[in-house]
């Protein structure tokens, strides 16, 4: 049984969440503030964080910031306004998704299902050779990038990124498509996750070698 970390501060949100949670199968701890929420998570170490953004204290985005230094973990943040400022922010601080209220609960469960399923480890499949562009060297069995000798620390979502770039070099990849196979969104979702997570995977891979086609979506370049 998964076991999911949900810090609210508003009663009513937290309680039927976590009914609505418990229903679908989830093991859930709760906390009201992002202290304590920082504190059980490093207690009882969850397998997702779902994150209110406006908590007392240390907020949402900020924890979800904590929570990625200490651990891969996906991270779902759960946002009172729909404000691209809010949802950049979180993103940029390592969370993985985001939902808007008012939601519905069984939309929250199918994220969280995404988010476990994309954390969960793949596949060996042996007898794969690392893919090589120029420095940048991806194992597909460990899934591991190194540039040169140095090993790059990504995020799951960055390493599902990655290797959907990687399967098609080249090729331009829209938006809506990696929203389909690395967020497994069957749904229209907000584009706005992969142009962060796009930009996170620059920083870190170099920019050069994610080409922004305006417009389409991005490609991987050699």
């Amino acid at each position: 049984m998964h076991e999911v970390l949900l810090v609210e501060d508003d009663e009513m949100i937290r309680e039927a969440t976590r009914l609505t949670l418990e229903e679908s199968g989830y093991r859930v701890r709760t906390a009201v503030d992002g202290v304590s929420g920082l504190a059980l998570f490093r207690d009882r170490a969850p397998d997702v964080a779902v994150l209110d953004i406006m908590l007392p204290g240390l907020n949402g985005v900020s924890l979800a910031g904590r929570i990625r230094e200490e651990s891969g973990v996906p991270v779902l943040l759960i946002s009172a306004r729909n404000d691209p400022v809010d949802v950049v922010m979180g993103l940029e601080a390592g969370a993985d998704d985001y939902v808007t209220k008012p939601f519905d609960g069984l939309v929250l469960v199918a994220r969280i299902r995404s988010l476990l399923r994309r954390a969960a480890p793949a596949e060996q499949r042996t007898g794969t050779e690392p893919l090589r562009f120029g420095d940048l060297v991806f194992d597909l069995v460990s899934l591991t990038v190194h540039r040169g000798t140095e090993p790059l620390a990504l995020t799951t979502t960055e390493l599902k990124l990655l290797r959907e770039f990687a399967a098609s070099p080249g090729t331009v990849l829209t938006r809506d498509l990696l929203l389909e196979r690395v967020w497994d969104y069957a749904w229209s979702g907000d584009t706005r996750v992969v142009d962060v997570h796009v930009q996170r995977l620059r920083a870190k891979i170099g920019r050069d070698r994610i080409e922004t086609v305006r417009g389409f979506g991005y490609k991987l370049c050699g």
